[in-house]
């Protein structure tokens, strides 16, 4: 006799990820070397320095990890993620644009019994939670009734900072559909936000 519901556990490990500094001329015009903030990291194999893209930081924060419970098949599963903060110092007034992506929640081997797909994990953003700074700040979805589904990614939160700098909080819910069918196990699957 199968035991419904019998271990089902959902984890989420949770990622973050910005822009990647890029490769310059190691010799950087007058009015380029002169600006504060730009870093030379020289290379001598190549004669290259790495400057970051960004003199000033556009970093995003995110727990490492989360468990979000657990249900039997067919159960629903609705879960806060932690907080993940955007912090921008760089200089004028740049907006940023926070994304998330999911992969599938997985146990054992992976099998279609042993898989929740993307299209069973929804998002939502909710609210600022805490801020710092003068600028504008758009949760992407303010509300449960908002939720998108996690199929591809999608716009978190947004913003624009006010000099000199700002910082934006939310703590995002998860909230997983269980399929009838699924295997009892412990499922696993990474939400990766990202900042531009």
């Amino acid at each position: 006799m199968r035991q419904v519901g019998a271990g089902m556990i959902v984890t989420a490990t949770l990622a973050a990820s910005i822009a990647a500094p890029v490769a310059l001329p190691t010799s950087l015009p007058a009015s380029l070397s002169a600006v504060p903030g730009l870093v030379q990291a020289a290379r001598a194999d190549t004669g290259m320095a790495l400057v970051p893209l960004r003199a000033d930081p556009l970093t995003i924060t995110v727990p490492g990890s989360a468990n979000l419970g657990s249900v039997a098949q067919g159960g629903t599963i609705s879960a806060s993620m932690g907080t993940v903060t955007v912090a921008d110092s760089r200089g004028g007034i740049p907006p940023w644009t926070a994304t998330v992506s999911a992969t599938n929640f997985t146990t054992g081997s992976g099998t279609p019994t042993q898989t929740i797909t993307t299209a069973n994990v929804f998002y939502w953003s909710g609210p600022v939670t805490a801020s710092s700074g003068v600028g504008t700040r758009n949760p992407g979805q303010p509300t449960a009734a908002s939720r998108v589904a996690l199929t591809s990614p999608v716009t978190a939160f947004s913003g624009r900072k006010q000099a000199p700098s700002m910082s934006t909080s939310w703590q995002p819910t998860l909230v997983i559909t269980i399929p009838s069918n699924a295997a009892a196990g412990v499922y696993t699957g990474t939400i990766t936000h990202s900042v531009a």
